[in-house]
Formats: C-alpha cells, structure tokens, sequence
C-alpha cells in the first residue's frame, strides 16, 4: 500500500467526524459512534491491530472518559452551588457594574480569567469554568461554549505550568539522540528546548494578540441583532489593548523564565490592567453592545443550564469578594497543586490507576480525583456553602447543586464514551502486526510529502490536526515532535522552528478538539450543537494556524532564521 493510500485512509475517521458533524449536522451522540466502528474496523483490518489492543485502547479511552467527566461535572457542581447561594447573582451584579457591554465582559471572563486558569490547568478546564460563568451573566449557552472554546488557542502552550512544552516536546523527541547531534555544534538539550520556548511564544504573541478582537467580532456577527461583524470592531482598541496586556508578558515570561508561568503571568497580568482599565472607561465604545432580548433567542443558543432571577435566594449584603472567594480558592489550589511538589504529590497519592490494560505493555490509564481539576472545583463549592449558604440550608444547596448537576452529566457521557475511545486508538494504532506507522503519523507523512518545501506552511495545521484527534497539546506534541524535527531536517530547515510551529498549531486545534466541545458544551447543557459549535470555531483556528504558517514560512525563507542543526 503505498503512503498516499494509507494517509486518505488514516484521514478517514476525521473526514467522517468533519462529514456528520459539519456537512450533514448530525449530533455527537449519532456521529461519534459511527466514527468510533470505522476507526475500529481500520484498526483490525488495515492497521492489524489485534483485537486484544482495539479493547484495551476502548477501556483505556473509557478510564480517560471518568477524568474528563469529572472535572465537567466539578464545575457545574461549582455553579449550581453559587445559583443556590446567591453567589452568581452577586457576580453578575458586579461585571455590570466593571461594564454592561457583553464583548467587554468576555474578555475579561474568557480572556484575561480564562488565559489565567489556562496556565495553571490546562486540559479543557477554562471552557468547563468559563462558560458556564458566562451562562450566569446572561450570555446565550452557545455564545459561552464559542468564547470559552476560543480562549482555548494562545495560552494552550504554556498551559498547565508549561505541560505541553515540559512533557509533550520533551517526550516527543529522541532526547538522546537529538543531544548528541546538538553536542557537535556546541548546543545543550535544555539551550535547545528554551530556543523552542521562545519561538514557540513569539508566534503565538504575534497570532494571538488579536484574539480577543475575534472574539468580540464572532459575538456580535453570531448573536447580535443585527449579525454584525462591524459592531465587533467597534471595540477594536479595547480589544487590542486586552490583547497586548496578556501576550506582552507572555512573550517575556516565555523568553527569560521559560515554559512554566507565561499563561500564569500573563493571565494576571492582563486581569489587573484590563478589570482596572474598564472600570475607568478607557478605550471604551461609546455605545455598549448586548444581545437582543431572550424572547429573540434561537433554539439552538440555549442550554439546560439557565440561571433565572427566581433560582437565586440574593443574599444582599453578600460583599462581591464573598461571592468571587471560591473561584479565588479554585485559582490557587491550581497553581499550588501544580508548582509545589509534595502538594502535587499529596493530591496525586489518591490516584486509582490501571497498568497494562488487557495485558498490553505500557498501555494504562489513571483516575486521580483530587489532582485533576474536578477534585478542585468541588471542593471551591464546598467552601462556597460554608461561606456563603444560609444557617440550616448548607446541606439542601449541596442536594440541590448534585441534582442539577448529575442530570446535566449523563448527556455529555454517553457522548465521550465513544468520542475518546476513538481517539485512544488512533493513537495506539502504531503497535500493529503489519508495521505500519501510527494513524496520525500516515496522514502526517501524507501532508509532508505533498506540500515539499512549503512544508513550514502547513507544520501548524499537523499539530492542530493532533490536538483535533486527540483533544490535547501535549498529546499532538508527543506524537508528531519527532516527525517535525524529521522533516525539518531532511528539508534543511531548523528543526526548533518547525518544532515550534507544531506546538503552536496543536494550542490552535484545542479550538476544535471534538470531546473539548463536547465537555464545555455539557457545562451549560448544550447538547446535541456541536456541529454548530465546531462550524463558528474552525474560522478563528484557520486564522490561526494560516497566520502562524505564513509567520513559520517567513521565518524560513524571509529572515533566514536557522539555529542549531538548520
């Protein structure tokens, strides 16, 4: 079977996604099934794969679904515990008063909170708690998933205190081998990870500073009154200005400290001057923009997930630090979970894990409820309520958050438990009886081969097509760094450049990632619209990954920047 071949049919289960999900509309709950079976029947028919692994992978993806699901439903817990408090109620007084314009406060939510909470976890969790703070506020479900969704693109990189570089990089390139290649000409393994650091920030400074422009222009041209990109664009100079306040730390973080804190950093940062700035009125429209009146709403725009002005008990003198505290906890146990060791490890020993699933050597999976996001969320809800509920009331606004919420989880399951399985063995397609490279690896070949020298245009687009498999930055780093690297070097080109385009493009495919969609659109109880979410988030990945090629192949041939083994 020659490459070509091979490549259209590992493309085959994406082709399929793309068909039923964008072209035809269908749910994920009827689309992602039929993709799992032909990924399957790839697997032991033209991969042959035995059937052992095809089940250990389904059961290991099944493991992931429990993780995922639990950090979707540890959110939702979060906010039906502050709708039962009062909380909510006082969190949406308080950004009506920072400013009534509904794109100002999407960026500061999405954004400046959003990029923040993207360093310290990573893995989906600013969608999962972004979206629904935004549902709360009054924003249309469907307009809450799109900007918690396309938040998911600049800080990726450096999420989860630097994981995507720090483990995904690391461990997807021959570190041995690579070494010995940089010792000749005077190069360290860690000189040439922070070369890749840097770049990888610069791109994405220069990208991603315009994002929170795209964010205010798909707000009002998908859910204005008058479907305006214009009135996006209205806001331009505050857009920009909440732009430049996060990448500007960004980049520096990235170059002088490193892959750890630029999201972390630059997420603060940008809280404080743009929260600071609004409130001032600087740069701000004349005219503030909101949605047209609920009763204008389209069907698909709303979710189970509706916080009305009679689910709430106000507790008026509720001051809005109170009300804030338990996001506040959430944030910090987050940074301390992942910068302090024996906190980390403290969190990590309540871990249930499952090693060589169905006998298959190095294929595992764990469940760690305290370390993972959900764990975390939990318990800000938990302090919510001694905060914050009534005397005698605690335990029925825990009842009534756990009800609301377990009903809003069981749609998102049945969704996940077919969507990450198939991811799971398009990536463990590579151990196979007829020695043929991984799935994503064949189609990556594919695109190589095609595009020749112009393949730094499209070294974005392979990591995003990774993080569109397999939900995950750090996953796409690990699988295709190596053919990154591979490729740059039969080509001539630098290898840390190329390598720095793929991270880039894998930040810019979480936008796009099918199980993210499907776990931040659960937060609000928007299921059943992922079609419609994916066919408004594909245009701010386009943008992206087409920018940061042009940006890559700029680099390459425009200002003949090398480095070592280029």
């Amino acid at each position: 079977m020659n490459e070509l071949t091979l490549g259209l049919l590992a493309m085959l289960p994406i082709m399929l996604s793309a068909i039923l999900l964008l072209g035809l509309q269908w749910p994920a709950k009827k689309a992602m099934p039929v993709v799992l079976v032909t990924t399957a029947l790839l697997s032991l028919f033209v991969w042959d794969m035995t059937a052992i692994r095809v089940s250990a992978s389904i059961l290991q993806g099944m493991i992931v679904t429990v993780s995922v699901l639990w950090i979707v439903f540890g959110a939702i817990f979060l906010l039906n515990t502050l709708k039962y408090t009062g909380a909510i109620q006082v969190i949406r007084q308080g950004f009506t008063h920072v400013s009534p314009d509904r794109r100002v406060q999407a960026i500061i939510i999405a954004w400046c909170f959003g990029t923040f909470i993207e360093g310290a976890s990573g893995f989906g969790t600013p969608a999962a708690i972004a979206a629904p703070l935004l549902v709360a506020i009054g924003f249309p479900a469907l307009a809450a998933v799109l900007m918690g969704m396309m938040i998911q693109s600049t800080p990726v990189s450096f999420g989860a205190v630097g994981t995507p570089i720090v483990i995904g990089v690391n461990n997807g390139l021959d570190s041995t081998g690579i070494s010995a290649q940089l010792l000749t000409q005077g190069w360290e393994w860690d000189q040439f990870i922070h070369l890749i650091t840097t770049q990888v920030a610069i791109i994405h400074g220069i990208v991603g500073t315009l994002m929170p422009v795209l964010m205010a222009v798909m707000l009002t041209r998908f859910f204005g009154k008058n479907k305006s990109w214009i009135e996006g664009l209205q806001i331009l100079p505050f857009a920009l200005f909440a732009g430049l306040s996060f990448t500007i730390p960004y980049v520096l973080t990235g170059i002088f400290l490193g892959p750890e804190f630029p999201s972390l950093l630059g997420g603060l940062v940008s809280m404080v001057i743009v929260v600071s700035a609004a409130k001032k009125g600087f740069l701000m429209p004349k005219k503030a923009w909101d949605f047209p009146d609920k009763s204008e709403w389209l069907d698909g725009w709303v979710g189970q997930l509706e916080i009305k002005q009679d689910d709430v008990k106000l507790t008026r003198d509720m001051p809005v630090f109170i009300a804030w505290i338990p996001y506040l906890v959430v944030a910090a146990l987050l940074v301390c979970s992942r910068v302090f060791v024996e906190f980390k490890n403290l969190l990590a020993d309540a871990s249930y894990g499952f090693t060589d699933i169905l006998g298959e050597v190095g294929m595992s999976a764990a469940f760690s409820p305290l370390y993972l996001p959900g764990g975390l969320l939990i318990i800000g809800a938990l302090v919510a309520v001694i905060l914050q509920g009534g005397s005698g009331k605690k335990i029925k606004v825990l009842s009534d958050a756990f009800k609301d919420s377990s009903k809003t989880i069981i749609g998102a399951g049945f969704v996940l438990v077919f969507t990450i399985p198939m991811v799971r063995l398009f990536i463990n397609s590579g151990v196979n009886l007829s020695d043929l490279p991984s799935m994503p690896m064949a189609g990556a070949q594919m695109f190589a081969d095609l595009f020749g020298g112009a393949f730094p245009m499209i070294s974005p687009s392979i990591g995003a097509l990774g993080a569109f498999i397999a939900g995950s930055n750090t996953v796409s780093n690990m699988m295709f760094s190596q053919f990154q690297f591979e490729a740059a070097m039969s080509l001539g080109l630098s290898p840390a450049l190329i390598v720095a385009g793929q991270a880039v493009g894998a930040a810019a495919g979480n936008m796009i990632a099918i199980h993210n969609v499907v776990a931040a659109s659960a937060t609000v109880g928007l299921l059943g619209q992922e079609g419609a979410i994916l066919r408004k988030t594909i245009l701010p990945t386009l943008y992206y990954i087409i920018v940061a090629g042009g940006l890559v192949m700029l680099a390459v041939y425009g200002l003949k920047i090398s480095g070592p083994l280029g």
